[in-house]
């Protein structure tokens, strides 16, 4: 099994899920945390939960807060977007288009 197929085939690791867990062993809430970064709880909770990314601005904040590398947290993210990007049927469609159109012309 090639390593991007591996890749592929295993589900990513949200950032929010290693978030969540360092709250969680740090004795911290949601809710705490939430108010502490001024955020709202719910938008908090969606990105614990991996319903939303972790942006740059986000991952600047976690370092302030826990000292937790930020590129960690974007690297981490923009690996868990690839993966599940590559597992959309109509993306994966449209680059075979793309791939069998550049084989004919170069």
């Amino acid at each position: 099994m090639h390593r991007r197929q591996f890749m592929e085939e295993r589900k990513p690791t949200h950032p929010g899920e290693i978030l969540k867990e360092e709250l969680e062993s740090r004795g911290i809430s949601q809710k705490q945390f939430a108010q502490l970064l001024n955020m709202p709880y719910t938008q908090l909770n969606e990105i614990l939960n991996a319903k939303r990314p972790v942006s740059t601005d986000f991952a600047l904040m976690i370092e302030a807060a826990l000292g937790i590398n930020p590129e960690l947290l974007i690297n981490m993210q923009n690996r868990f977007n690839m993966v599940i990007a590559r597992q959309k049927p109509s993306l994966l469609e449209k680059l075979n288009q793309i791939r069998k159109s550049c084989a004919a012309v170069f």
